[in-house]
C-alpha cells in the first residue's frame, strides 16, 4: 500500500469518528479537516467530494452483512448471525458509527438531492446480501426478499429505538422476538 492510500484509509476511518461525534447535518469539510489534522483541500484531493466522503464513511462503517451471514446454512445459523449483526450495531464495532447511517436515512426524506442515493445504496447494500441467503434456505423469492428486509430493517429500527429512549430491556426482548420471527422456516 502506498503512502497515499495509506493515508486516504486512515483519514476515512477518522472521518468516520468525527461523523458519528459530530455529525452530517450541518457538516463543513474546512473545520473538519482542521479536526483531523489535515485541510479541506487535501479532504477534497482524497474523497472527491463531501458526498462522496459520506458515502464512503458509510460504507467503510457498516456491519459486512455478507461476512456475517456467509456461513448460514439453516435456520440456527441464521439466527447467530441476526445475532451477531444485532450485537455489532448495539454494542459491537458499528455501535457509534451507525448514528451516520441513522442521520443519512433522516435527513434523505427531506434533503432528497443530496442524502437519497446515498441512503437507498446503504439500504440495499445490506438488505440484498441476505436475499440469497433466505433462497438457500428455501424461503421462494417474495418472501427471500421481505425477510432480507424485516431483519435488517426491523433491527436498524429497534436499534435506533434503543438510542433514543436507553430502554435496552424492552429493546432486547424486542429484537429476539423480531429475529425469531425473521428465521422462521418459509410457510
Amino acid at each position: 500500500m502506498d503512502s497515499g492510500t495509506g493515508r486516504r484509509a486512515e483519514l476515512l476511518q477518522q472521518a468516520v469518528d468525527y461523523l458519528a461525534t459530530h455529525g452530517i447535518a450541518d457538516l463543513s469539510l474546512a473545520p473538519m479537516g482542521e479536526a483531523l489534522g489535515t485541510s479541506k483541500r487535501m479532504l477534497l484531493y482524497y474523497f472527491g467530494s463531501r458526498e462522496n466522503l459520506i458515502t464512503e464513511a458509510i460504507a467503510a462503517s457498516r456491519p459486512d452483512v455478507t461476512e456475517l451471514f456467509h456461513s448460514v446454512h439453516d435456520e440456527k445459523s441464521l439466527s447467530a448471525a441476526a445475532h451477531a449483526l444485532w450485537h455489532a450495531i448495539t454494542r459491537g464495532r458499528q455501535q457509534r458509527p451507525i448514528h451516520i447511517l441513522f442521520q443519512v436515512l433522516a435527513l434523505a426524506p427531506t434533503q432528497p438531492e443530496r442524502y437519497l442515493t446515498v441512503a437507498r445504496e446503504a439500504i440495499t447494500a445490506m438488505v440484498e446480501p441476505l436475499v440469497p441467503v433466505y433462497r438457500k434456505l428455501g424461503y421462494p423469492e417474495p418472501e427471500a426478499a421481505a425477510r432480507a428486509s424485516l431483519l435488517i430493517s426491523g433491527l436498524r429500527g429497534l436499534c435506533l429505538d434503543r438510542i433514543v429512549t436507553g430502554d435496552e430491556e424492552r429493546i432486547e426482548i424486542a429484537a429476539r422476538a423480531l429475529i425469531a420471527t425473521a428465521v422462521a422456516p418459509p410457510a
